[in-house]
């Protein structure tokens, strides 16, 4: 990379003041420019296409379309692109599963925020990066752990790109004609995925598919990056 140019980079989190901050912190760099904010991982999609950012910085708990699912998206229209996961959770199995998707690097929000600078400097060098806690664990524990790594990998990986952004919509709380209209499609088609993806997973209810999108990080809890 040139010297003189700076890094550019999109940040895609549903909370403002995060962004805010967020931005705010990594401005502060000589090395880092901040060239768009989205607010849903379908925006961030769109905004990359357009933008065309050195790195995108993807929250996972997003709404419309989550940041596992964005990513797959962004990296299966553009392989070359960079993308670093801010997650609430540290488990080995959503960090997996974020790789599985294509981001370079994995950062829990309880991480100190300097390391995010750190993150988008390795990934521009083509390397990966990961928070530390979630490196020195997974060095650890990598062995005893491989069936509980791949378990939330092999559930998503069973629904399609369609499928799990309609699970998402319906565990956030659509109805059906909010989800055909968020994705320009049929209340008959959003019917029949839905049924589609309960026979899949055998799941006969919309509590249980909820329970399923928590469980499988397709929704989660906000918990924020500490700004320190």
């Amino acid at each position: 990379m040139n010297a003189d140019k700076r890094i550019s980079v999109l940040l895609a989190d549903d909370h403002m003041i995060l962004r805010e901050g967020l931005k705010k912190l990594l401005e502060a760099e000589h090395d880092i420019t901040v060239v768009g904010e989205a607010s849903t991982g379908r925006e961030a999609v769109t905004m990359t296409r357009n933008l065309r950012p050195d790195v995108i910085v993807m929250d996972i708990a997003m709404p419309l379309l989550n940041g596992l699912e964005a990513t797959r998206q962004i990296r299966h229209a553009d392989p070359a692109a960079r993308i670093v996961i801010l997650s609430a959770h540290s488990d080995d199995a959503y960090v997996e599963s974020a790789t599985a998707a294509g981001a370079a690097g994995y950062l829990i929000k309880q991480t100190s925020a300097h390391f995010l600078s750190e993150a988008i400097r390795e990934i521009m060098k083509g390397n990966t990066f990961r928070s530390p806690a979630v490196s020195k664990r997974t060095q650890k524990r990598r062995q005893e752990s491989l069936d509980r790594e791949g378990l939330l990998k092999r559930n998503v990986a069973r629904l399609s790109s369609r499928e799990t952004e309609v699970i998402q919509l319906i565990a956030e709380g659509e109805a059906n004609k909010q989800i055909a209209a968020e994705l320009g499609i049929s209340i008959k088609t959003v019917e029949k995925h839905r049924d589609h993806v309960m026979r899949k997973l055998d799941i006969h209810d919309t509590a249980g598919l909820t329970r399923y999108a928590i469980a499988n990080g397709i929704i989660e809890c906000d918990v924020r990056l500490t700004l320190v």
